[in-house]
């Protein structure tokens, strides 16, 4: 496979965290990396620039002081996300926080900038860009990208509407970078299923809203528990990106989840507005019928590994 030099020897499980908005905290994100995958958050969830400085600052000593107690069993890398879009009108800052703190893994999102590729590339970190559609892969390639990650159907949040088989096959027909598969990936099978199609890694976002050091109201976790894939719709409605949502969510915010009304994609908006937006109607994956309880991040990412290495066990026998 096409694992990137800074993951190798690094991972538990070939699998990525997906930075969750509002979700993911730098206690989700150090939980994750020390459990032995790569753990992710949005710039956007830490609220300033000063904030983000602070996360990253904690992030950081967190897991040099695991690497230094542990050498034999170091933290995976974490990354941050940064939406390129141009309403962010904090990406100029939030990139330059990350080249201070030399942030191993960038993901980008929404548009592909070939300075912000440039500025990673800088102090030897890479760059993840997501895509729904084989055009927008290779376009993110040309601009200077590293690797992408593959937003399928089903995926939680901002998705795509292609099947995984359909959206990878294309790719790997003219790409053997690193890639990361996004689409309702919650079990240990799935994780391997996402290698077997040509994946490098997994990309499990639903999973860690149910965990205890997600940034989740507590309805907002049962809900992941209690669902179901045929409780997600898709709509483009909350932020003029089509993506998938928790119907009951946006039942509860006085809204018929069966006759959302269609967004004006030129009004797009990733300034303020957004947290409003995720704060009331919740996003999620169609593969939260897998989740049956709120448990410690480290405890999902164990059950997932035992999962995976039966499932490569059953298949071999």
């Amino acid at each position: 496979m096409t694992l990137p030099v800074l993951l190798r020897g690094r991972l538990r499980l070939p699998m990525m965290a997906a930075p969750l908005f509002i979700v993911s905290t730098p206690a989700l994100v150090i939980a994750q990396c020390k459990a032995g995958v790569v753990g992710a958050m949005p710039s956007l969830n830490a609220r300033t620039t000063e904030a983000l400085d602070a996360a990253l600052t904690e992030i950081g000593a967190a897991l040099a002081a695991h690497d230094a107690a542990h050498p034999d069993r170091k933290a995976a890398p974490f990354a941050i996300n940064l939406i390129v879009h141009r309403s962010n009108a904090r990406i100029e800052q939030d990139l330059a926080l990350c080249v201070k703190h030399r942030v191993p893994v960038i993901i980008t999102s929404l548009g592909a900038r070939p300075e912000v590729n440039e500025a990673v590339h800088s102090y030897g970190g890479i760059v993840f860009h997501d895509v729904i559609n084989d055009a927008f892969a290779r376009k993110a390639i040309e601009k200077g990208a590293d690797g992408l990650v593959a937003v399928a159907a089903g995926a939680g949040g901002h998705a795509g509407t292609l099947s995984p088989f359909a959206l990878v096959g294309e790719i790997r027909r003219w790409f053997d970078g690193p890639l990361a598969l996004s689409g309702a990936i919650a079990t240990g099978d799935a994780v391997l299923a996402a290698q077997a199609m040509g994946a490098d890694l997994a990309y499990v976002g639903s999973a860690f809203i149910a965990t205890e050091e997600a940034n989740a109201a507590p309805d907002y976790k049962r809900m992941v528990v209690a669902d179901h894939a045929s409780d997600i719709v898709y709509s483009d409605l909350f932020t003029g990106v089509p993506g998938n949502y928790l119907k009951n969510s946006i039942r509860a915010a006085g809204l018929d989840p069966e006759a959302l009304p269609s967004s004006d994609p030129s009004k797009m908006n990733f300034g303020d507005g957004l947290v409003k937006a995720w704060r009331d109607v919740w996003g999620s994956g169609q593969g939260i019928g897998a989740i049956d309880a709120v448990v410690p991040a480290a405890e999902l990412i164990a059950r997932l590994d035992r999962e995976y290495r039966a499932a490569r066990e059953r298949l071999l026998g």
